[in-house]
């Protein structure tokens, strides 16, 4: 879940700041911003950062940022709900929220249907990003 505290629009597209909530073990699937690096400040929680194959591990008070064309893959790794500020730079990448998301109140429960991967794919590419298929087994 994320919340916007600062759009493209308040920045004049320097950058995009939200707040995201991840539930015990939840993040986004493995993806690649092409046009925006993201830094990430740990609020709450211990969330776990994998990086070009490099995995780091971040608690509360931790920063870690991931420069653009970079895999990325992150999750809540803790057994408590973790919040973590994300600044994207440039800003825009609010847009794929707005058209991936569904509005919520801070006290809506996450999803709990799974995402429309075909959605997702195609959001992230029109957003200057790309969530590439899972490795064959």
């Amino acid at each position: 879940m994320a919340t916007f505290k600062a759009t493209s629009e308040d920045t004049g597209g320097a950058y995009t700041i939200t707040e995201d909530t991840f539930p015990p073990q939840v993040g986004p699937p493995p993806h690649i911003h092409h046009t925006q690096e993201e830094t990430f400040y740990v609020l709450e929680g211990e969330m776990e950062f994998i990086t070009d194959g490099v995995t780091t591990r971040a608690a509360a008070g931790s920063l870690v940022r991931i420069p653009r064309g970079v895999l990325r893959d992150y999750r809540n790794v803790g057994s408590e709900l973790a919040r973590v500020l994300v600044l994207y730079v440039p800003g825009g990448f609010e847009g794929f929220f707005e058209e991936v998301g569904e509005l919520v109140t801070d006290d809506s429960a996450p999803p709990e249907d799974p995402p429309d991967v075909e959605k997702l794919v195609a959001a992230a590419a029109k957003y200057g990003s790309e969530i590439p298929p899972p490795p064959q087994e």
